[in-house]
């Protein structure tokens, strides 16, 4: 007797549901997601307590006729793919015909629906009993999920709690409207509007909406093509930071997407910029021919899978630190404002089109304990004044022996000591690791270097790496190295200390990657070299170490992304004394 069985629709549609709806968000992005192929200008998601009771959808979109309602019901039904040409250039967010049918069959559902002809209601019981009938509507489509989950008892109870849901839920229809910024959306729960968005097209003003004026004044737009990929979009101040990834959105066509490679590039581009255990919020939309991207990959269509990574990851980089090198990155001390919608659109980040002089930080700066010593190339000062982006500072005074007091005609400045110093130091070693012409000190007795097995084979391994940055490396015996020279960026009397940390940033480095390493060996040496907090210094030093600092590539952050320096505007300080009356 044959032990294999077709499986009825009904308990197809179930186990399609287990992969297609896991949350009440997963019904929300599926019916948005038909709401925004049908072309719809305004999305309103109604919810009662996070969905769990009540999701309603309408939208204004083409809407169906009755047979195509009818249709939409059933398992792989879908007017996106017609060959298989076409899953390999989809344009639209849903393509599988899954959804409409697996939301049905664990809920009791009701779709209207109008093609402006003639309107039609349907409505399902746990995916049985369809019933339809005429309906009042004139235009796009309303969806009711009520009960969600309710012949699947197992399900509904892992949903998560009601603020949980909602947060998902929240979530999803932030970066919606964050990639869809002509459409108006508007999402209740309990009839308490949550978000509400224009839909003029204005992504600035979505930004607003979403995350507030604050934020919004310190949003960079940014765009920037090459033959495969076009990129646009916002990215935040470096000073604006989140301890987590979720206020990164990026669209590719029009699809939210995850992507963990994606993200990686993104926060990458703000290296030094930002601490590394903070995240940037990012709006970034990537156009790109569909043939080079499949998005067949996931259930949930979330993730994304590119030909010509390489591409994309190149112009990424490149746009975002070309634009973060052409702005005043000086953190305001914070003073509350209020900032109205109107005024939002009119926002314009300070921009200044000056190209900094590469060759600028050509003097030999080593901040030792509490001696500055200065071997000075007189050629920079006579750099011009207009090409800093910082204007001339005079030092006041220190506080705490650490924070540095300072002001010029636009304000007053605080800057760490320390932090600023890292930053000098940081692009001194970073050019002297990175220039083709290598300065060398030899060494009249060799440091002999013991280390285990496993890492004398790692180490091997990258002998070559070693030689190139200006070390002269020997195998000596049994997992025995001999160094014979070495760069002259490595700190004299703390020559055999400063090797061995580099070894040690090639041996702990699963994946070995130049670039940070380069990062790595700069930002450990100019810790190293610079003054610490506590460390006195006098006026002359001061003054010296505002100039330095107002010449490097970016005076804002230390290589680790921590602040070199904040300001208060003369304006703040009046608003913060009463002086000022607005």
């Amino acid at each position: 007797m044959s032990q294999i069985t077709v499986m009825n629709d009904d308990l197809a549609n179930k186990i399609a549901a287990g992969e297609v709806v896991e949350k009440t968000m997963n019904v929300v992005k599926e019916l948005v997601e038909n709401s925004i192929d049908a072309k719809s200008s305004h999305i309103e998601i109604n919810l009662i307590d996070s969905g769990v009771k009540e999701i309603k959808v309408e939208d204004d979109g083409i809407g169906m006729d009755r047979d195509d309602a009818a249709l939409a019901f059933s398992r792989h039904a879908t007017s996106k793919l017609k060959n298989l040409d076409d899953l390999f250039n989809i344009c639209s967010l849903g393509f599988r015909g899954e959804a409409l049918p697996s939301i049905a069959a664990v809920s009791n559902l009701e779709l209207k629906t109008s093609d402006q002809k003639i309107g039609t209601k349907i409505t399902i019981d746990g995916g049985k009993n369809m019933k339809i009938e005429n309906s009042d509507l004139q235009k796009g489509t309303t969806i009711i999920v009520k009960n969600l989950f309710y012949n699947t008892p197992v399900r509904l109870k892992y949903l998560k709690n009601l603020y949980i849901e909602l947060s998902y839920i929240t979530e999803y229809v932030n970066k919606m409207a964050l990639a869809y910024p002509h459409i108006q959306f508007k999402l209740t729960n309990n009839d308490k509007t949550i978000l509400s968005t224009p839909g003029d097209g204005d992504l600035l003003k979505v930004i607003y909406s979403i995350y507030g004026p604050d934020t919004a004044k310190k949003m960079i737009e940014i765009s920037g093509e090459n033959d495969d990929y076009y990129i646009s979009g916002y990215i935040s101040y470096p000073e604006l930071t989140k301890s987590n990834r979720n206020s990164i959105t990026t669209l590719v066509n029009g699809r939210v997407i995850k992507n963990n490679l994606l993200n990686k590039v993104i926060v990458e581009s703000y290296h030094t910029y930002i601490p590394k255990d903070k995240f940037p919020i990012i709006v970034l939309n990537i156009d790109v021919d569909p043939i080079l991207v499949d998005i067949n990959i996931h259930p949930t269509k979330m993730d994304i899978k590119f030909s010509k990574f390489d591409t994309l990851q190149n112009l990424i980089e490149k746009t975002i630190s070309e634009q973060l090198k052409t702005l005043l990155l000086i953190p305001k001390a914070e003073v509350r404002d209020e900032v109205s919608i109107q005024e939002i659109s009119k926002i314009t980040p300070f921009k200044t089109t000056i190209e900094l002089d590469q060759d600028m930080n050509n003097k030999n700066i080593i901040y030792e304990e509490t001696t500055l010593d200065f071997s000075v190339n007189e050629s920079s000062d006579n750099y011009e004044e207009d090409h800093y982006r910082i204007k001339k500072m005079i030092p006041k005074g220190i506080v705490y022996l650490t924070y540095i007091i300072a002001e010029n005609e636009d304000g007053m400045y605080i800057i760490d000591q320390h932090a600023a110093a890292e930053r000098i130091n940081y692009e001194k070693v970073l050019k002297d690791i990175t220039s083709e012409h290598k300065q060398i000190f030899d060494l009249l007795v060799p440091i002999k270097i013991e280390l285990p097995a496993n890492e004398y084979l790692i180490l091997k391994k990258h002998f070559d790496i070693l030689n190139n940055f200006g070390f002269s490396i020997e195998e000596f015996g049994h997992n025995t190295v001999i160094i014979r020279s070495h760069p002259t960026w490595i700190k004299e009397g703390y020559e055999e200390e400063d090797i061995r940390k580099v070894i040690d940033i090639i041996i702990s480095e699963e994946k070995f990657d130049l670039d940070r390493f380069i990062w790595k060996i700069s930002a450990t040496q100019a810790c190293r070299m610079s003054i610490k907090a506590n460390d006195y210094i006098n006026q002359e030093d001061q003054e010296y170490l505002l100039d330095e600092l107002r010449k490097c590539d970016n005076p804002f952050t230390c290589p680790h992304g921590r602040p070199t320096i904040i300001t208060y505007t003369k304006y703040d300080l009046e608003k913060l004394f009463k002086r000022s009356i607005d």
